[in-house]
């Protein structure tokens, strides 16, 4: 099987000119859903035995970041995919808007503070990448945050975005070389698959809860979020921090793919048990005398 960390369909991992149009939102060709369901099940234990040696060799963190339209499927991918990795290597983070406190600091400020340790798993379910995508959409967020020199969503022009996507490019430079292994996914669903999953949550009372009638307003800026989103991939789309495209009409489809992605990501970095210090292994062998001698 061809490995989708270098399926082009799939991975965008050198900044330029992009197109989400380029990019399909469904890949039928993947199989059906017992199928999917199959693979996801197996890559789901080998990304828990990855995690264990992840764990153990503390030389690696693994960050991944997921961002898409409402309705997409993120919380169900990160539920199904990451379901058997042990919790306490794993912390979740859900961006919300900014507190008053993190408003006082640079924008990338809270992100930094989520960021994994070595040997451990940190899921950024939104992420910095907010700070390019509904405050490009809706600017008028910015001047919340009390930058010198904007003062009036006039101020906010390309410069601005441009030196924001600069920085988050900037910073995950920074993270990779310090050993955080960088994974950026975007579920790319259609709008007509978006309207079809409204309209499921509000015929559907047990899915009610789901359903936030903001999201509808929200859905009227679809055409300036593709753009905000073809702006930001392009921008920082990078080898260290590639950014993966992944079709998202079909929930068990985007689940597997992710899942695959992130065992063939974790595969690659050719994890193994840490090696024993002589002197360990020595007193190792002395318990070892002591409890047979029992």
């Amino acid at each position: 099987m061809k490995h989708l960390l270098n399926d082009p369909r799939v991975v965008v991992d050198t900044p330029g000119h992009f197109r989400l149009k380029d990019h399909v939102t469904d890949l039928p060709e993947e199989g059906d859903k017992k199928e999917l369901k199959e693979r996801l099940e197996k890559d789901r234990e080998r990304i828990s035995d990855l995690q264990e040696l992840l764990y153990a060799g503390g030389r690696h963190a693994l960050l991944l970041i997921f961002q898409a339209m409402d309705a997409a499927g993120k919380d169900s991918a990160i539920r199904h995919v990451m379901s058997g990795v042990n919790p306490q290597g794993v912390r979740v983070w859900s961006f919300k808007a900014p507190s008053s406190l993190e408003r006082s600091h640079d924008f990338l400020w809270r992100h930094t503070q989520a960021v994994p340790e070595r040997g451990h798993i940190g899921i950024h379910n939104r992420s910095h990448y907010e700070e390019v995508l509904v405050t490009r959409v809706h600017p008028q967020f910015i001047l919340g945050q009390n930058i010198p020199g904007v003062s009036s969503v006039k101020d906010i022009d390309e410069a601005f975005w441009s030196a924001r996507c600069e920085a988050i490019a900037a910073w995950e430079k920074q993270l990779a070389a310090s050993g955080t292994v960088i994974m950026k996914f975007y579920l790319h669903m259609s709008r007509a698959a978006q309207k079809k999953r409204f309209l499921e949550r509000i015929d559907d009372p047990a899915k009610h809860w789901k359903f936030n009638p903001g999201d509808v307003a929200e859905r009227a800026h679809w055409n300036a979020y593709m753009h905000a989103y073809e702006q930001a991939i392009g921008a920082t789309a990078a080898p260290h921090a590639p950014w993966y495209i992944i079709p998202a009409d079909e929930q068990w489809e985007s689940r597997a793919l992710v899942g695959r992605l992130i065992r063939e990501r974790l595969e690659a970095l050719d994890l193994r048990p840490p090696k024993s210090d002589p002197a360990v292994v020595d007193a190792l062998a002395s318990c070892r005398a002591a409890l047979m001698a029992e």
